[in-house]
């Protein structure tokens, strides 16, 4: 069991605390037991497969796949998109940016966009930048705790102030921002915007309902989210549960967003609270929680 130091990153908008971290430049250290002070990547190329498990070696070698963070968001975000692998490699990036969150407790009144609720066309969409309005074709949603959005690449979104929130995501900080309020920087600056960029990226489909409808179960896992990139349950825990992953291959995070209990793996013991995100290596066999505890694990 492998806990690291957070990387907190100021915004203009709010904070960002980088929980699990491979981006390079923005690694995050293992803060305690036989791996304190090596950064995550050395870890990869170290342990190899023993730690992200064989299949996910073969398809990501020494870049650990997803970056882990908790979002504080004091303002709005910009308005922004991410592209997918396909068109990420075209413009020369490793690889594209699906995500998802898990809201926290939000101040009243919260909001933010995911999607587009009315059908629009490329020279719309830019049309609709250009004259502050592209705001009026995004779908938006009141958020409370425990609600689930889910981010493939290519749709729009932007968290809004007062949210708070836990991202999965892929290894990639590649954004394209479409509108931001025509706010400035610290310097008097506009920060730039990457319209022809993000008109490649956008998936222009229109759905029904962008957020993931789901109950939460007592003492029992709820899929959340599933894709080639990473999935997910939420566990909400007040009696001991054992996990069983001796047959899967691959590593296993665990963000504990309320409450809090107790891990034992391996004859290991550590503390899992609110706040708290923990890396189990592929090698990890059976695992006990006890406490009043709830979590997200996700996997590759």
């Amino acid at each position: 069991m492998i806990k690291f130091k957070p990387l907190v990153k100021q915004m203009i908008w709010g904070s960002e605390s980088w929980e699990i971290s491979g981006v390079a430049g923005s690694e995050t250290i293992v803060a305690c037991g036989e791996f304190e002070g090596k950064s995550l990547n050395e870890l990869v190329c170290e342990q190899k497969d023993k730690l992200v498990g064989k299949e996910n070696y073969e398809r990501f070698g020494n870049e650990f796949p997803l970056l882990i963070k908790f979002i504080d968001a004091k303002r709005d975000l910009s308005i922004q998109v991410h592209p997918n692998d396909e068109i990420a490699h075209r413009h020369g990036k490793s690889r594209g940016k699906t995500e998802m969150w898990f809201a926290l407790p939000c101040e009243e009144g919260a909001k933010l966009y995911c999607g587009l609720k009315k059908q629009i066309t490329p020279e719309e969409y830019k049309a609709m930048v250009e004259n502050d309005t592209i705001t009026d074709a995004l779908a938006q949603y009141d958020v409370k705790e425990d609600d689930v959005f889910f981010i493939p690449a290519g749709r729009i979104h932007a968290i809004g102030g007062g949210c708070v929130v836990a991202e999965i995501q892929q290894t990639c900080d590649v954004t394209y921002r479409i509108y931001d309020y025509k706010r400035k920087d610290k310097d008097g600056n506009y920060r730039e915007l990457h319209t022809q960029q993000a008109s490649e990226s956008i998936d222009y489909t229109v759905l029904p309902n962008y957020r993931t409808e789901y109950n939460l179960v007592k003492n029992e896992g709820v899929q959340i989210a599933e894709c080639p990139y990473f999935t997910t349950a939420v566990y909400d825990l007040n009696e001991p549960m054992t996990l069983d992953y001796t047959e899967l291959d691959s590593f296993v995070i665990l963000i504990a967003v309320k409450g809090e209990g107790t891990i034992t793996a391996n004859g290991e013991e550590m503390k899992l609270a609110k706040g708290d995100t923990i890396l189990l290596p592929a090698t990890t066999g059976e695992v006990k929680i006890e406490g009043t505890v709830k979590f997200l694990e996700t996997f590759v």
